[in-house]
């Protein structure tokens, strides 16, 4: 199988595109615009396997996206915008990447005849869960521009199902980590500060909720629902360890041998939900499962970033 992989130089869709190399016999074509959170140098340790290729173009822009994905058997569409304090502040390029993006991407499969597309989500459509978990067919309430812009989108590629016939499911995950993951985000933030003897940056109370996903076990969901996923569907993919902030604090600092006297607290982010919990049951009655408890991946997570400064010091400094 050909797959054609959009976003394939970040973070998630970086290590997809490891997962798909190391697990399978597939070839992958990734298209990216190498914005600020992809770059070559995320995939300098695949670049000279054979089956992979990269194009660098917009999804925003079909001619050129229509030429890179023609010959694909299948497509997953990973390319998006994706922190909430970029979204806050301005939110044109959230609405512009993630939902007209989404459009053309799911327009070109059409007109392509692609067999498959896999269309990535985000829980955080679902709102703010103060108690239970998100099933797939709950309301969706997203609270910022980049979670409604998600929501659009997830409703973009589903409508390409009901009106076109595309075979696209959707899948909404919860928040990853791993290697390769932009420094903006709390992990590898948290983790690259406490390498530097800098101090961390912790919203509020520290008592907000979030479910951690190991990236490498979500490209692994990913995989299940694209071969056994069935098209018009959702499939939630989560980890079940729904941690408070303060929590997962505790276990990098831990990690780094530090105190809390390296933690800042800092106010409150506008709209900033309280918890995050999804329903698993339906990805794992395919068959799927978590492959890492949250301190395993953790230590690895860590791990990686202690050993891998050449690719993250470098995006924190803007060199």
């Amino acid at each position: 199988m050909k797959l054609f992989v959009t976003g394939g130089a970040g973070f998630i869709g970086s290590n997809y595109l490891r997962y798909v190399l190391r697990e399978t016999d597939d070839e992958v074509v990734v298209y990216d615009a190498l914005t600020y959170a992809g770059n070559l140098s995320t995939l300098k340790d695949v670049d000279d396997d054979p089956r992979y290729s990269f194009v660098r173009g917009d999804i925003c822009d079909p001619g050129p996206m229509e030429a890179a994905m023609a010959g694909c058997d299948a497509v997953v569409h990973f390319a998006a915008e994706s922190h909430v304090d970029r979204s806050i502040v301005g939110s044109d390029d959230f609405v512009n990447t993630n939902c007209f993006g989404t459009n053309i991407v799911m327009d070109t499969a059409r007109r392509l005849e692609i067999g498959r597309v896999v269309h990535i989500g985000t829980d955080e459509v679902y709102g703010s869960v103060e108690v239970g978990s998100s099933k797939e067919t709950d309301p969706l309430e997203p609270r910022s521009p980049y979670s409604a812009s998600k929501a659009g989108s997830d409703l973009i590629a589903l409508s390409y199902h009901h009106t076109h016939g595309l075979p696209v499911s959707v899948t909404r995950c919860t928040n990853n980590f791993g290697p390769y993951q932009y420094p903006e985000k709390a992990i590898p933030l948290f983790a690259t500060n406490l390498l530097d003897g800098e101090s961390i940056p912790l919203y509020g109370d520290g008592l907000n909720e979030r479910d951690w996903l190991f990236v490498d076990d979500h490209c692994s969901g990913v995989h299940r629902v694209l071969h056994d996923g069935l098209p018009g569907e959702i499939y939630n993919i989560g980890a079940g360890n729904e941690t408070p902030n303060r929590v997962l604090v505790a276990k990098l600092l831990a990690l780094l041998g530090k105190d809390e006297t390296s933690i800042r607290y800092v106010e409150d982010r506008l709209g900033h939900d309280r918890r995050y919990s999804v329903d698993i049951a339906k990805i794992t009655a395919l068959g799927w499962t978590k492959q890492r408890t949250l301190d395993e991946a953790l230590a690895e997570t860590v791990a990686w970033y202690r050993d891998n400064a050449w690719w993250w010091r470098p995006l924190k400094s803007g060199s």
